[in-house]
C-alpha cells in the first residue's frame, strides 16, 4: 500500500472519530483550526509556486469560513452576530483577492484575524 495514501485514509478516520464525538462549541474550533491550517497550506503552496495547490487551499479555507457563517445563529445577540457574519464575509473576499492576485500578506492578514476569533472562541467556555 501506498505510504501516503495510507496516511491519508488514517487522517480521514481519525477526523470523522472526532467530528462524531465533538461538542457543537468543539465543531467551531475545528472548523477555525481548519481555516489556520489551508491559510499555511496556501502559503507554503504560493512560496513554492504551486498555483493549484495554493487556489484547492484557498477554496477550502473559504468553504470552511463559509461553514462558520452558516452556523452564526442570527436569532440571538444579532447585532453582534452580524457584526461576526460581516467578518467572515470580509475574509472571504480578501481570500478571493488573495487567490487571484497570489499574495501571501492577505493571506497574513486573513490568518491574524481567524486567529483573534479562535482566541476569544477558545477561551468562551462550553455551554453544558
Amino acid at each position: 500500500m501506498n505510504p501516503m495514501r495510507a496516511l491519508r485514509q488514517y487522517q480521514n478516520v481519525t477526523a470523522q472519530a472526532q467530528t462524531s464525538e465533538a461538542s457543537p462549541h468543539r465543531l467551531v474550533q475545528m472548523l477555525m483550526q481548519g481555516v489556520l491550517d489551508r491559510l499555511a497550506q496556501a502559503k507554503g503552496a504560493i512560496a513554492r509556486k504551486d498555483v493549484p495547490g495554493k487556489g484547492l487551499a484557498i477554496t477550502r479555507a473559504v468553504a470552511l469560513i463559509g461553514g462558520l457563517r452558516e452556523g452564526l445563529d442570527m436569532t440571538n445577540s444579532a447585532q453582534q452576530v452580524a457584526r461576526v457574519d460581516s467578518l467572515y464575509t470580509y475574509m472571504m473576499t480578501r481570500l478571493t483577492e488573495a487567490n487571484i492576485k497570489t499574495d501571501p500578506k492577505i493571506i497574513d492578514e486573513v490568518a491574524g484575524l481567524m486567529i483573534t476569533v479562535k482566541e476569544g472562541w477558545d477561551a468562551i467556555a462550553p455551554v453544558a
